[in-house]
């Protein structure tokens, strides 16, 4: 979860909201990603999605079955979705998400009765460091809004 945290801080310094992943297999680290749907013009470039992309082609197949991602923030719908086709084992995250999160906070997405392949889910790990990082880039982005629009 600490390589995961520097991915996201790695994010956060391009401006983007600091998300960050890693997918370990085997006990290894196979591929990291942080969001980068701003810079990519990429709407899909969430943290998991480029961390499961870069296992896929690191492994040379997109089932990643049994592997472990590890991601700063609750993984949304989509990135669910992704991992349960990936054939994710254990998805392990930092901070909720109440708002988009698709493990506990807004659906368990991964436990939908229609799904072929189920996953494990594990919340609050390094959980005060990871919404820390969120909850300061958001400060900073409100707080230099307030500063170039002075009423």
């Amino acid at each position: 979860m600490r390589q995961a945290l520097a991915m996201a801080a790695e994010a956060r310094d391009a401006g983007e909201v600091p998300v960050g992943a890693v997918v370990v297999i085997d006990n290894a680290v196979v591929a990291a990603g942080y969001n980068q749907p701003i810079s990519s013009h990429d709407p899909t470039a969430h943290a998991e999605i480029v961390a499961l992309r870069a296992a896929a082609a690191a492994v040379g197949n997109y089932r990643l079955t049994g592997a472990t991602l590890y991601v700063t923030v609750e993984p949304c719908l989509m990135c669910v979705g992704a991992m349960v086709h990936a054939r994710i084992g254990l998805v392990v995250f930092g901070a909720t998400e109440p708002k988009a999160g698709a493990i506990q906070s807004m659906t368990r997405a991964h436990e939908l009765a229609g799904l072929n392949h189920r996953l494990d889910a594990m919340g609050g790990v390094l959980e005060e460091e990871s919404r820390a990082l969120l909850q300061t880039f958001f400060l900073s982005r409100r707080t230099s809004a307030r500063t170039a629009d002075p009423e």
